[in-house]
């Protein structure tokens, strides 16, 4: 079960900080929703909540999401509900329900890093960038590929540009977590290929995206994208499925987010 000694408000992005650092066994709190999944002590919660991170606004360039902004706002705000024709929409409505992901936040789960996150893999196939409160702005992928960094997501900037996306996902029932997900892009530098809950965190598949580019989109790279994405990335096993089977999910997700790219024009 989850255990916590001691829960604080912060005033400010520096204290919490100082809190994280002074405490091997402090965590920042988001909305809580996985964090209770396994049993853990907890030093210090550190809350982040007085701290005005739930937002959404943009300018020219890209859209900012504040670390306290929850899933369910990035699902129906107009900003980010149509972005890339609704990859994100698309992408959050399978979690669980609406009353989880009004509680859920985009800084917890980013920072969580969690291998089932439907989010985390459409947000890679639109190129987030991360502000961390030391680290500064990174690339979601530098983050994910470095699990054990110690520091507090302020924000997610998402590139506005003219790229389409899909999605795609598996699960054995509606509410469960994935069995497999993926998203692709289409953008001006060519072609991202995302897959997730493999049970390991959300890849990229650079053998696809080649291939994408070097031979364009059609019904046939389509399919052959799926099969160099399922050849090049490891799956695993776990209660929900073998690796076995996802693997031979994978070519069928793929393809079916890179028609609906194709079709969307």
């Amino acid at each position: 079960m989850l255990h916590i000694d001691r829960h604080l408000f912060v005033a400010s992005l520096d204290e919490a900080a100082a809190l994280l650092a002074a405490d091997p066994h402090s965590a920042v709190l988001g909305g809580c929703g996985f964090l209770r999944l396994g049993a853990r002590r907890i030093g210090t919660a550190i809350d982040l909540s007085r701290l005005d991170l739930d937002f959404i606004r943009a300018d020219e360039a890209s859209i900012e999401i504040g670390a306290m902004t929850s899933l369910r706002t990035v699902e129906t705000h107009p900003l980010t509900a149509a972005l890339a024709g609704g990859v994100l929409a698309r992408a959050l409505a399978p979690i669980v329900g609406v009353q989880l992901r009004h509680a859920l936040t985009v800084g917890g789960t980013v920072a969580g890093r969690y291998p089932f996150s439907d989010l985390l893999t459409a947000l890679l196939a639109l190129d987030a960038r991360v502000e961390l409160h030391a680290g500064g702005r990174i690339a979601l992928a530098d983050l994910l590929n470095n699990p054990s960094r110690r520091d507090i997501v302020v924000r997610v900037l998402l590139p506005r540009d003219e790229r389409r996306a899909a999605f795609a996902d598996l699960r054995r029932s509606a509410t469960d977590f994935p069995l497999l997900n993926a998203a692709v892009a289409r953008c001006a530098d060519g072609f991202r290929v995302v897959v997730g809950s493999r049970p390991g965190r959300a890849r990229r598949s650079p053998a696809a995206e080649t291939h994408l580019v070097d031979h364009g989109l059609d019904r046939a790279t389509a399919a052959e994208a799926g099969r160099l994405a399922a050849a090049e990335l490891p799956f695993g096993d776990n209660p929900r499925g073998s690796g076995a089977y996802r693997q031979s999910l994978c070519p069928v997700l793929v393809q079916r987010a890179l028609l609906e790219v194709l079709h969307a024009g």
